[in-house]
This record gives C-alpha cells, structure tokens and sequence, in this order.
C-alpha cells in the first residue's frame, strides 16, 4: 500500500482502490480553502493513475462525512471573496466528477452543506444507518447553490425544495427512500460493504467502467435523443479496447463449464 499524507487528507492506494481521507478536521470534519484545494489535488492525483480502478472518498472517524464548510471563514468573506470561496469548493466537486474511475463516498453521521454537495457529486453513496443529511445554508443567511443543482435530478423538485428552503435534516432511511443515497448498512457493516463494492468494480474491464461514468455525466446534460445516438457511437469504440471480447469469452466459458 502506497501512503501519502497532507495537513488535511490522507491518501492510500492499494491495487487500483484509493481512498481519500479528510484529517485533522475533527470532530465534524468541517472544510475550509485548505482542505479544499489538498481535497481536490489528492482526487486530481489519484485520477492520474492509470491503474485506478475506484476511489473512495470519506471523513475522519464516524461522526460525520463532511460537516460543511468552515462558517470561520465565510463569515468573513464579501462578494468578491465569496465568489472565490465558492469557486474553490465547486472545484473539488468537479474533480469528483471528472475523475476518469468511480467514486464511492463512505457515509458515516453528519452530512450537511458542502459536505452533501461533495457527497452528491460522488458516482455512488453508502451511508450507515445512523448517517443525517442536510443543506442548512438558508439559516445562515446564504443560499445552497454550485453543486446543490444536481439534487432536483437526484431526488426531484418537491424533496429537493423541502431541503433547500426548510434547511431541516432527514436520516438516512428518507435519504434511501427519496433517491439521495443508494445503500444503507448498519454502522459496523460499512466498512465491509464498501470493501465489497470496490473489490466488485475492480473486477470489471476499467475500460468499461470509465466509460460508463464519462457516459453517466454526459447524460446529466444531453436531451434523451442525443445521449442515444452519442450512445451508439460509445458502443463501438469499447470493442477497440478489448475488454468485451475478454470478458464474454469468461462468461461463455463459465457458462458451459456449467452446462
């Protein structure tokens, strides 16, 4: 296992599974400008890899995920700042999303603000059981915006208004049932879950896989129409890597070795 570590992140690689981990932000793993922009090189790191088959992003400890952004700061920021501010943070939202392999974001207590922007700009999201979600900003007087735009698609516009304007939290069995995330485990299962999800998607083709996701964020922004059609051109070039003729020739053999 590789190891490298910051003033704020952790970052272990270890056969094409990576984790990212925010440090030294206890108890609520709270985010300011540094921890940003170390968050969003460590992704951009790890994203060079060619051997990277999956990361998974997560905060210190079990009390939360990303508790939001640092309030110390932004309280003393003006437009000007403000806009910087939030550029850096929807910068590392992007580099989730632009990272070429599946990003995973590890679940565990408090989720707000930022930290659900981040975790909405995630490929996959699995929460233990005690896991609570919420966009607060409005009762500190500014409003949830950057990555906040994806929620309406993730969960609609009636659950995504009720969060933005109400700033109330949910737990994570109304997050699972509105769409918000897409597993919940008992708190002692997570870690084995996730383990089991990155040891699932390193067995396919990584080819394959980063195509799905370049598809998958592509489709957020094409009308349906066209994502079928650039669809069809995707289908054909995956035949150039190989992977498709290697892995069906494995399930055909499977399959008669069971017949």
């Amino acid at each position: 296992m590789n190891t490298a570590e910051g003033s704020y992140v952790r970052l272990a690689s270890n056969s094409g599974v990576s984790t990212i981990q925010l440090i030294n932000s206890e108890p609520l793993n709270i985010i300011g400008s540094p921890a940003i922009s170390e968050l969003t090189n460590a992704l951009r790191t790890a994203g060079q890899d060619r051997d990277l088959r999956v990361v998974v992003l997560r905060g210190s400890g079990e009390r939360a995920f990303i508790g939001g952004a640092d309030i110390n700061e932004m309280v003393a920021l003006d437009q000007t700042s403000g806009e910087v501010f939030i550029r850096l943070l929807s910068g590392l939202c992007e580099a989730i999303r632009e990272c070429p392999a599946p990003v995973i974001a590890r679940l565990a207590g408090w989720c707000l603000g930022g930290g659900l922007e981040v975790a909405m700009s995630c490929d996959l999201r699995v929460a233990e059981s005690g896991a609570r979600f919420g966009m607060p900003e409005v009762a500190v007087g500014i409003p949830s915006v950057i990555h906040a735009a994806l929620m309406p698609a993730l969960i609609g516009a009636g659950h995504s208004a009720w969060m933005l304007l109400t700033g109330e939290t949910i737990d994570a069995a109304t997050a699972l049932s509105w769409g918000l995330v897409h597993e919940v485990v008992a708190p002692e299962e997570l870690d084995a879950r996730l383990a089991q999800l990155t040891t699932r998607l390193s067995g396919f083709g990584p080819a394959a896989v980063r195509q799905q996701k370049r598809l998958l964020n592509k489709w957020f922004e094409m009308p349906v129409h066209e994502a079928i059609e650039d669809s069809v051109g995707e289908f054909g070039r995956a035949f150039l890597t190989g992977e498709p003729q290697r892995h069906m020739q494995s399930f055909l053999a499977r399959k008669s070795r069971k017949a």
